[in-house]
């Protein structure tokens, strides 16, 4: 099982980090294309919008198929359109090339999720998907210093080794990965599923909170590299090291933080995580030094890394019997949140002075995020 797990950490880690291998690049591919850094955000929108709307369709398309064949022809698409990004000479080009990117891996991760019930012991498949959640959320985090230190070479050499070290992955795939095949009666099993959640009020209500919160969530972590090179001037590899810390304070929260919340609850470990962020982002802009920012970023990233697996672990227990069906939509809200944070938060670092725009504007969407939960029921449950 190691050697499955390693493999699945890998796949996990490279789509993850392309999600946001870009944002770094957005100031230099904004002056190479001329566009403006409110348009520039569609950059990352792109990738996002292919992801998303895809997500869906990628799950039928497997049912009575080969999981691993499947896997295989997303990274062959993956590599493919990613390595054509580091030659995009327009705007369109590069926003088609990251479309092309998103569908792909929308195709190859969900089958991360989908393979692991089939081939691992049930008394491993909790952990492993527990820990692929954890790999997908530091891989994305690990985008932006590797993407801002590759990029102190060129601006393609980026998506040219991704390409390359997914050509690589995709020979692991085919040789170590089982040929796990869905039965074809499965099939039908997706479509009463979907059924079964969209009809599952609770389970809605926690997608909605999960997309809002993601929504105030990446309006941040898309700009904070632009945030960085505009106010304090730092230079792509600062900004690289600067994301270092900021991904270790994630990794530290999504680490030491589950005795916390196996001791408070669900609920409570909610309650205080949302408004632990609220606090932190309603301080946030009035810094105007980077030696308070940066740690006090970290903490934010701390408290991000606390609640990310406290939202997957509520939406798991809306159902016993469709709980690949709601990851697939968790992963669809995400990258919907990713695509409205994109286009949404190019016009609010544009418009408002020192952060305070995208600051304020992710304190409403946690507050508001808070609320969903609370209409639900949650705090009224024992979690």
């Amino acid at each position: 099982m190691k050697k499955y797990s390693v493999i699945f950490f890998l796949v996990m880690f490279l789509i993850g980090t392309d999600t946001f291998l870009i944002s770094p690049l957005l100031p230099t591919l904004a002056r190479l294309y001329g566009i403006t850094t409110s348009a520039s955000g569609w950059l990352v929108s792109a990738y996002a919008i292919g992801y998303a709307c895809f997500a869906l369709v990628s799950g039928p398309f497997s049912d009575g198929r080969s999981r691993k064949k499947v896997m295989i022809l997303g990274f062959a698409g993956f590599a493919l359109s990613t390595f054509l990004c580091a030659f995009a000479g327009n705007f369109v080009l590069m926003f088609s090339f990251r479309f092309l990117a998103g569908i792909a891996a929308s195709f190859a991760a969900p089958q991360v999720w989908a393979m692991i019930p089939l081939i691992a012991p049930k008394n491993q498949v909790v952990k492993m998907i527990g820990l692929a959640s954890s790999e997908l959320a530091l891989a994305q985090i690990a985008g932006v210093p590797i993407g801002s230190f590759l990029a102190t070479v060129n601006w393609r050499t980026p998506f040219i080794l991704i390409s390359i070290c997914s050509v690589i992955l995709l020979l692991l795939v085919e040789k170590f990965l089982p040929d796990a095949t869905v039965q074809k009666q499965e099939h039908t099993g997706f479509i009463s599923n979907y059924k079964s959640v969209l009809s599952n009020k609770r389970a809605m209500r926690y997608l909605i909170g999960y997309l809002v919160f993601q929504t105030g969530n990446f309006t941040m972590f898309i700009f904070i590299s632009t945030w960085f090179s505009a106010q304090f001037h730092l230079t792509l590899s600062q900004i690289g090291a600067s994301m270092i810390v900021l991904g270790l304070g994630q990794f530290v929260g999504s680490t030491f933080g589950n005795k916390i919340i196996s001791r408070i609850g669900l609920a409570q470990s909610l309650l205080v995580g949302l408004l632990t962020l609220a606090i932190f982002y309603l301080i946030l802009p009035w810094m105007n030094t980077f030696t308070l920012v940066l740690p006090f970023l970290a903490l934010i990233f701390v408290a991000n890394g606390f609640i990310f697996p406290v939202f997957m672990t509520l939406l798991q227990t809306t159902t016993e019997n469709a709980r690949s069906t709601v990851s697939s939509l968790s992963n669809a809200a995400m990258y919907f949140g990713t695509t409205l944070a994109g286009i949404l938060g190019g016009g609010l670092f544009s418009h408002f002075p020192h952060f305070f725009g995208i600051a304020y504007f992710a304190l409403l969407l946690y507050i508001f995020t808070l609320w969903i939960y609370k209409s639900s029921g949650l705090f009224c449950k024992k979690y």
